[in-house]
């Protein structure tokens, strides 16, 4: 895994644990040779994940929409930064550009985000890693409730086990690197058609 997208927060959220766990990951990920892929920002856990891993001698991509760029959010120390027309673009911009997928906390944007890229995967449309870093049991609610939706059979086991989880960073990034497709995910059935 030569890249990977990083979903967060624009806010730092009440914990200072998530801004603690950002800046571990962004410096993980640099330390790896690893490029990070973000959504451009500089405030919140986005702004965090992207310094330290800057401040690490990273390579850091970012790729935000004009309308949020033009609203003065966007980090001006990147590597790179691409600005493109809308969320839409934005989000197939860093899909493109990344090998893996991995969501610390946020909100609802991050929510979304990561729920597409692994909805993505179950689909066929790529075959890429999705993890969440559950940084202080932020996600234990979100876990229960996917638990929740298996069980009641609108969301298969394979399918669940696609959502790769852990509370370390580099644990995490292991995890992320080694996962393979299991024969269940519906890309490599259409390959053996």
């Amino acid at each position: 895994m030569n890249s990977l997208c990083v979903f967060c927060g624009s806010n730092p959220g009440a914990s200072p644990a998530y801004a603690e766990a950002a800046a571990r990951l962004g410096r993980i990920v640099a330390e790896r040779g690893m490029t990070l892929v973000y959504g451009g920002g500089r405030v919140g856990l986005m702004g965090v994940v992207a310094g330290a891993a800057l401040a690490a001698g990273g390579r850091v991509i970012g790729v935000i929409p004009e309308a949020l760029a033009t609203r003065e959010l966007a980090h001006d120390g990147l590597t790179e930064l691409q600005v493109v027309g809308s969320m839409h673009e934005r989000k197939a911009r860093m899909s493109e550009l990344s090998d893996g997928f991995l969501a610390l906390p946020g909100g609802i944007g991050t929510l979304e985000e990561w729920f597409e890229v692994w909805t993505w995967s179950q689909l066929g449309f790529h075959p890429k890693p999705c993890g969440l870093l559950n940084v202080a049991g932020y996600y234990d609610h979100l876990l229960a409730f996917l638990d929740h939706v298996t069980a009641e059979r609108f969301l298969n086991e394979t399918h669940r086990a696609m959502a790769i989880v852990d509370d370390d960073p580099g644990l995490l990034l292991d995890r992320l690197a080694a996962w393979r497709p299991s024969r269940a995910c519906k890309w490599i059935e259409a390959e053996e058609r």
